[in-house]
């Protein structure tokens, strides 16, 4: 005789779906919070973990995709989630890009040489002076 089987019961996905949705939303207000007070070690801390969390919620998101539809309330705090990563990206980029401005007014990378080693080359070093 074999053991009976029971059927496969649908466990909801919702409440570790709400749980990874909600320590993403954490991680992207950590984030903003150590930027606003320009704390760098806070920021390179809050990055990594939301990075973790962004990983976390893709993985929980896709399997829970391919056993059924994604609850509304939860798509629509992914996409509002998924467009402050949008806007937090873009804003590091703009920063990055004015950063390097500056950096590259300060400490130009390619300085014209004034004097380089072969600058009087065409000029003969020796000779008279003619009237």
């Amino acid at each position: 005789m074999s053991p009976a089987r029971s059927p496969a019961v649908a466990v909801d996905p919702t409440p570790a779906l709400e749980e990874t949705l909600s320590a993403v939303e954490q991680r992207l207000s950590g984030l903003g919070e150590a930027l606003r007070q320009r704390d760098l070690a806070e920021i390179d801390s809050q990055s990594a973990e939301l990075h973790r969390a962004l990983a976390r919620a893709v993985d929980h998101f896709t399997r829970a995709a391919r056993q059924g539809p994604i609850p509304p309330a939860l798509r629509l705090r992914l996409a509002s989630t998924s467009g402050h990563v949008a806007a937090q990206r873009e804003s590091f980029a703009r920063a990055t890009a004015a950063l390097d401005r500056a950096i590259d007014v300060l400490l130009p990378r390619d300085a014209p040489a004034v004097y380089g080693a072969y600058a009087g080359a065409g000029r003969s070093l020796g000779g008279s002076i003619q009237a």
